[in-house]
């Protein structure tokens, strides 16, 4: 869910969970959870949908990238339960889901699958975004179970 420059140790105040540290080409992105929309970068020249945060489209190597407000919805694309925390923060989620959730807008990203058993999760399995307050400053985003027709 992060870039490698946006992954930090603890933020200060934190329950001792790395958390992201928003860089500038990464903060529209950040804000974007805290008010619990999905924004990707599009490029202007390509029209490709870019994930995660960067200077330039990975595509075509075009500067005119603009923020875009995004469907929220994909399917995972793969993922792994947990069942042994990487990090002693996390030792009391275990059992969880990390997965790539592949956006409809084309985009994959790290995630979390959450409000579902680990072992109901399938690859293929229709997703939306919900949003997880850590901290006041601080909402990540992870993808539930779509329940109902997917439209992905």
């Amino acid at each position: 869910m992060t870039s490698p420059s946006d992954a930090g140790n603890a933020a200060p105040g934190s329950p001792g969970r790395p958390l992201p540290r928003p860089s500038p080409v990464s903060q529209p992105f950040w804000e974007g959870t805290k008010a619990r929309e999905l924004r990707l970068q599009r490029c202007r020249d390509c029209g490709r949908h870019i994930f995660y945060p960067r200077s330039l489209c990975p595509f075509c190597l075009s500067e005119s990238l603009d923020w875009t407000l995004a469907g929220g919805r994909g399917k995972v694309y793969s993922y792994t339960v947990v069942r042994r925390a990487a990090h002693p923060a996390f030792r009391d989620d275990v059992p969880y889901v990390l997965a790539i959730v592949e956006l409809a807008e084309g985009p994959r990203l790290t995630t979390n699958i959450v409000n579902c058993a680990p072992e109901d999760v399938r690859v293929d399995m229709p997703v939306t975004a919900t949003y997880d307050d850590i901290t006041p400053e601080v909402t990540l985003l992870k993808f539930e179970p779509l329940l109902g027709p997917a439209t992905t």
